[in-house]
């Protein structure tokens, strides 16, 4: 899609309409990414979710610690600073993504410097592009090895070694129009008190803004975990979740291919820049993969939610990822990656920039 955009071969007002449908805080990815969201959630036995989500950060910091280590002995290969390789690349490659990783980011840099934000910013989307296409590569190289070392991945919907019967069992549950319903009510419940929350009630926590979604998996997983939901409903959101990744993905990948610039990648894909991306993304699979590991995660799951969706541009990254991967039923630990630990990041950048600039 990408490329038939950039050669001009579909007429600018499609794109400017697809753009449109996808894009934006009421366009068809934010209901896409929701349904998914309350669906993976609520698939989940309740001390299953539990144990999950509480061994998350430790595999999202520690792949945003190996990030920083690879990052910065590649830099010193090619005569880069380790102060210049964390606030240029490693900042802007784990910060969550564009809208919620590079824009904040270069708006902290003004303030700490006085430096124009966009100053900071070009060089940031540069990389963070680049990282982005590395991360979906990576991504189907990870499936590929699941298929080989299986006992380092599990049914490609949670992530905890170890638990059979993870999902709840829909078949033992019979669910209908009203039960979908029920659970789009509660999906779409959930984000808009997320939504308030994020910039109404507290939208910033020690500085860093909190996205609508990490509040929205934050309200699931308390209905979740105190099990008041349901069964019918948990089974219909399920089946929603199951209805949009099957028949609505191919619509998103489309939407994405229409808003992904190629002259821009092309223009910053230098030996050093894609090297030293690539090094940063590889240090966020290793260090996600082991820590998730000694927390109780497969290794492989770990990579993908909390290494890769750490790495790539955020909520359209976290698609073509885990679409890359084959895990599309992990969104709610990727979204949390790109939200929460993208909010992480942020704080990190705040000392970063004070101290090193």
């Amino acid at each position: 899609t990408a490329v038939l955009v950039q050669f001009n071969l579909i007429p600018e007002k499609y794109v400017e309409g697809i753009n449109t449908f996808i894009s934006g805080d009421t366009g068809f990815l934010t209901f896409f990414i929701i349904f998914l969201i309350a669906g993976s959630i609520l698939s989940l036995e309740r001390d299953i979710l539990l144990k999950s989500f509480a061994g998350y950060i430790p595999a999202i910091l520690g792949g945003l610690a190996c990030s920083m280590i690879f990052g910065v002995v590649t830099g010193l290969v090619f005569g880069i600073g380790p102060s210049d390789i964390l606030i240029k690349y490693v900042l802007p490659i784990m910060g969550g993504g564009n809208g919620a990783g590079a824009v904040p980011l270069s708006q902290i840099y003004e303030e700490v410097t006085g430096d124009p934000a966009a100053n900071y910013y070009a060089f940031a989307i540069i990389i963070l592009t680049i990282a982005n296409i590395i991360c979906i590569l990576a991504g189907a190289l990870l499936n590929k090895l699941g298929t080989v070392k299986t006992e380092w991945t599990g049914d490609k919907r949670n992530l905890l070694r170890n638990n059979a019967g993870l999902a709840r069992e829909d078949k033992k549950v019979q669910t209908g129009v009203k039960d979908m319903a029920g659970a789009m009510m509660v999906a779409l419940t959930c984000y808009a008190v997320g939504r308030l929350f994020s910039k109404v009630i507290l939208p910033t926590i020690f500085g860093a803004s909190i996205h609508q979604f990490a509040y929205m998996i934050i309200f699931v997983v308390i209905l979740a975990a105190t099990g008041i939901i349901p069964a019918n409903i948990c089974a219909g959101a399920k089946r929603l979740q199951s209805f949009m990744t099957g028949a609505c993905s191919i619509i998103i990948m489309v939407g994405m291919g229409c808003d992904f610039d190629l002259m821009e990648l092309v223009s910053a894909c230098t030996p050093a820049n894609v090297i030293i991306a690539l090094m940063v993304v590889v240090g966020a699979i290793l260090g996600s993969a082991v820590v998730g590991y000694l927390v109780g995660f497969y290794p492989i799951d770990s990579a993908v939610t909390a290494g890769l969706c750490m790495a790539n541009r955020g909520g359209n990254g976290d698609i073509a990822v885990l679409g890359a991967a084959d895990r599309m039923e992990l969104i709610a630990y990727a979204q949390l990656s790109s939200r929460l630990g993208g909010g992480i990041v942020l704080i990190v950048a705040s000392f970063m920039f004070s101290f090193m600039l």
